[in-house]
């Protein structure tokens, strides 16, 4: 698929494009709205590829106090029999893209469980009042949040996980796009984090970064340049002030190559990689 149609699909996902302005330029990229409604399939979320087994888990929908209203998240922990099956778990909290809680987060909660934490992946916009229909509705509810509060909703969710029998106290994050930007905030915001992952997500002010106490992990797509804009100040002040991080690029893949649901952008070589690196960076430091 041509770059240009990738970037538009990001520009469109990232930026006020309506739906409608969005089809009529990809028309003018496909050669006409019947060849561009042919390759929207392959740029749009396809949630039957969002399935890895819960089968040996438990899986569960809690609701946990935000700044305002409630916070609903989806938990997911290995079950009895589970060859990681223990009392306690390190806990991993998965934050969304720009489209709020949906089945294929949920998906990568459960990949988390199934190397042995306890994951739980909150919804941003649960504290609205609005229930989107479908992901364009969804992604126009985040300028309504105020993105302090947001930051302190997810930061709940540790004190959440405190109050249950099933976690050790040792707690890490993993974020994607939006969630890489608000595990990136965490890193700043919660002390005794320790460690968060970035996917493509954007960058604190360096400013913020002396207060980091977690272990860092980034990855970023060679062709994702809208986020990689802040990647080297970031990477040159986490060097300059001594904090534990590690970055990743990965050359010739887009934003969101870690999410299967997208065809035109997934990489699965590159997928694969980065999960296995975050698995292992949590294994290290989420103890």
């Amino acid at each position: 698929m041509k770059q240009e149609i990738i970037n538009l699909y990001d520009e469109y996902t990232h930026k006020p494009l309506s739906r409608q302005e969005f089809l009529g330029r990809l028309s003018k990229l496909t050669g006409g709205m019947t060849a561009a409604l042919a390759v929207l399939p392959s740029l749009e979320g396809n949630y039957a590829q969002a399935q890895t087994t819960a089968e040996d888990l438990v899986t569960e929908y809690i609701t946990y106090p935000a700044v305002s209203g409630t916070m609903r998240a989806y938990v997911a922990y290995p079950a009895a029999g589970h060859a990681k099956a223990k009392k306690s778990y390190p806990a991993v909290v998965v934050i969304h893209e720009n489209r709020g809680l949906n089945a294929h987060i949920e998906d990568v909660a459960r990949r988390a469980a199934q190397a042995g934490f306890l994951a739980i992946a909150p919804n941003a916009i649960s504290v609205l009042p609005d229930k989107p229909a479908n992901e364009d509705e969804a992604r126009a509810l985040f300028p309504k949040l105020d993105p302090q509060e947001s930051i302190t909703n997810f930061a709940k969710a540790f004190d959440y996980l405190s109050t249950r029998k099933d976690t050790t106290g040792a707690f890490g994050c993993v974020g994607f796009c939006w969630g890489g930007a608000m595990a990136n905030n965490l890193a700043v915001q919660v002390p005794t984090l320790k460690a968060a992952v970035a996917f493509y997500g954007r960058q604190p002010v360096t400013s913020e970064v002396p207060k980091i106490q977690a272990a860092v992990q980034l990855h970023y797509g060679g062709l994702d340049e809208r986020v990689n804009e802040g990647a080297k100040a970031y990477v040159d002040a986490l060097k300059a002030h001594g904090k534990t991080f590690e970055m990743y690029m990965y050359e010739g893949v887009n934003h969101a190559f870690h999410n299967d649901t997208s065809a035109a952008r997934y990489d699965e070589k590159a997928a694969t990689l980065a999960w296995r690196r975050t698995i292992d960076f949590f294994e290290k430091y989420v103890i």
